[in-house]
């Protein structure tokens, strides 16, 4: 870290010991701060680049869900159509079979929508890390005005 800096002094006297050390210069500890400012950016850069890859991960999730949804949703629209025309058409065991197997494939397709919402809702929020690199720009630009 920046305390840890020292710099060697030398005594000018051929064969002596060196002397006691001094602090490093105003311009190695600047050059120092500009090192480990470059570092923090590129790490908080990096951890940012991995939140997104997450989030893309998860919404990626997200949209398949919904769209095996309303694939089965189209199905399920086919089987209550089907469910009506023998319901006109013929006694009750046939049509009332046909109506639950399409009702039972809605609510698969209402359990599967809302898990795909929920997934999506997650992987669109900003990350958090973009908020501190803007934080740490920030911080720096008031640092380097004083």
């Amino acid at each position: 870290m920046i305390e840890d800096a020292k710099v060697d002094s030398h005594t000018g006297a051929a064969g002596s010991t060196p002397g006691p050390e001094r602090p490093a210069s105003l311009g190695k500890l600047v050059e120092q701060i500009s090192e480990q400012a470059t570092r923090l950016v590129r790490a908080e850069i990096a951890l940012a680049k991995a939140e997104l890859t997450e989030k893309a991960m998860k919404s990626g999730i997200g949209i398949g869900l919904l769209v095996v949804g309303l694939l089965i949703l189209a199905y399920a629209v086919g089987v209550l159509l089907l469910a009506a025309v023998y319901g006109l058409g013929t006694v009750w065991p046939l049509w009332l079979s046909a109506l639950a197997i399409g009702g039972f494939m809605v609510l698969v397709t209402i359990v599967l929508a809302l898990v795909g919402v929920q997934l999506l809702k997650k992987g669109t929020t900003k990350p958090e890390s973009i908020q501190r690199v803007q934080d740490d720009i920030t911080a720096i630009k008031e640092g380097m005005g004083r």
